[in-house]
């Protein structure tokens, strides 16, 4: 709906790790529906040797190393500020996001947990640590949650989950596969939908933001 008139939502995307969903992202709005309405302008990670990076990289996306330090003390704010970023996507940011980047970007911050929250959410529950404790349960669903970030961990509305059914027989790792494959299919285009929602075309006659239950 954008026709060309509605300028392109300016994304930064923080990541931690090797960047597969980041890396999702990235190609979602670089070609596609999703290109109409948005952007990855700049990916940011707290480890230098993060994977992340070479996506970013290999897409031409500005990326940079920010420490826990200078997030904390306001100059990750600052310089999202700076660079024009309308919209950030968490994709595996293991650090707390300061309360002020929360309150400078009321519904504009989302992020994917790898579990069907409240489920195995929380301060230390992330990767593999959540698969683990999937495993330990016994539970025969699991799958992912996308919600609004706030200041504590996972404590922001739902706004998506897609379930998968799980096997007796699957590992931690299993688990992990399944789950991964779910992030990469709805991340991408319920951040899209977020975002022609908030420029108000009307999706909810189309998937992007109807919870998937497999």
């Amino acid at each position: 709906m954008t026709g060309g008139s509605t300028p392109k939502v300016r994304i930064a995307i923080l990541a931690s790790g090797g960047g597969s969903n980041a890396e999702c992202l990235m190609a979602h709005f670089a070609q596609g529906p999703g290109s109409e309405v948005g952007e990855v302008v700049w990916v940011v990670t707290n480890r230098k040797d993060a994977g992340v990076r070479g996506h970013a990289q290999r897409h031409g996306i500005s990326e940079s190393h920010v420490s826990k330090q200078a997030m904390n003390s306001g100059e990750l704010l600052n310089e999202l500020r700076e660079r024009g970023v309308e919209w950030i996507a968490l994709a595996g940011f293991l650090l707390q996001l300061p309360t002020e980047i929360c309150e400078a970007y009321p519904h504009r911050v989302v992020n994917v947990h790898p579990a069907l929250l409240p489920l195995h959410g929380g301060k230390g529950m992330f990767g593999m640590h959540v698969h683990r404790a999937v495993h330990a349960s016994g539970e025969l669903r699991t799958g992912m949650t996308i919600h609004w970030v706030s200041p504590a961990y996972d404590e922001g509305d739902i706004l998506f989950q897609g379930e998968v059914a799980l096997a007796e027989g699957d590992s931690p790792e299993d688990i992990a596969g399944k789950v991964l494959a779910l992030e990469h299919r709805h991340y991408p285009p319920i951040l899209e939908g977020l975002i022609r929602l908030s420029q108000g075309t009307d999706v909810r006659d189309a998937t992007h933001l109807q919870s998937h239950k497999r």
